[in-house]
């Protein structure tokens, strides 16, 4: 099987490294141009991986471009992998390897469709997510499923732990499906649309918070969702201030700055103080 694979940052990344491992017959990459993104989340190039494994390295603006398209065509792929990837695969490069494209999805399809899969799903107060395999089709996360490995979310989890055990749950479903990719014995599973939700993207407005429409514990959820990497959650403590919280603690036992919330008090133990940026003034 010929093989290729586009990704931009580490999640992706730790699966072609995966690949390589098991034997994988890597004949292209794809990635973004160097000066696209240069501060997403998790960004990585990938010159020295293609450089030690003699693979040739594609860039571009977008994999539905022209130019794009024609390389993978040029490959004369059998599968490609998209992982860690935000662009929706159009119809082209659908069709352009002869069996299809392959993707992973940070969540236990069809549940959490969409963006931000870890914060939402600590957001959400779930006690477990997972990743699934698919096969790429022209919906958002929709195609049939290759594969599921289930992630534990613990009371304390935060958007770091919980993105060092979706990228281990990717390796994961890497090994567990890639002999049945490479001998073509894979099963494809259709998701059951019943049971299909969508999560939104989020921005770094989003993480607002209003204590006085809030519990304690979704202050905290919120907290550790969108801590480092992330923008972080805040708050509006005056017309010319904000915090940005980065770790705290339900409760007032503990040394810091105390925030009360409609039920409960929260204690920010790492945060900064900013000053608000013209337009953000309290509403």
């Amino acid at each position: 099987m010929r093989i290729g694979f586009i990704t931009c940052v580490r999640l992706g990344e730790s699966c072609l490294e995966e690949l390589a491992t098991l034997g994988a017959n890597l004949v292209y990459l794809g990635t973004l141009s160097d000066h696209i993104a240069p501060n997403k989340s998790g960004r990585v190039y990938l010159d020295d991986f293609a450089s030690a494994h003699a693979i040739p390295l594609h860039k571009f603006r977008n994999m539905n471009d022209d130019d794009a398209v024609a390389a993978v065509r040029g490959a004369e792929l059998d599968w490609l992998y998209v992982i860690g990837w935000s662009q929706i695969a159009k119809t082209e490069i659908l069709g352009t390897p002869a069996k299809g494209v392959l993707g992973i999805h940070p969540t236990l399809l069809p549940v959490g469709r969409g963006r931000a899969s870890i914060p939402w799903a600590i957001i959400k107060g779930l006690e477990e997510t997972g990743v699934t395999m698919f096969k790429l089709d022209e919906g958002v996360d929709t195609g049939p499923i290759l594969g599921q490995v289930q992630v534990p979310i613990e009371a304390d989890e935060t958007s770091g732990t919980l993105y060092n055990k979706v990228i281990e749950a990717h390796r994961t479903l890497i090994r567990e499906t890639f002999p049945g990719v490479a001998d073509g014995t894979i099963r494809l599973t259709a998701q059951d649309e019943s049971q299909a939700t969508e999560w939104p993207g989020r921005t770094p407005d989003d993480g607002e918070l209003r204590p006085e429409q809030m519990s304690a514990a979704e202050v905290d959820r919120h907290v550790r969702a969108l801590t480092r990497p992330y923008p972080g959650a805040f708050v509006k403590t005056s017309s010319t201030e904000k915090l940005r919280i980065w770790q705290g603690h339900i409760g007032e036992n503990v040394a810091g700055l105390v925030i009360r919330t409609a039920s409960g008090a929260y204690t920010a133990t790492d945060y900064d103080v900013e000053r608000l940026t013209a337009g953000e003034g309290c509403q």
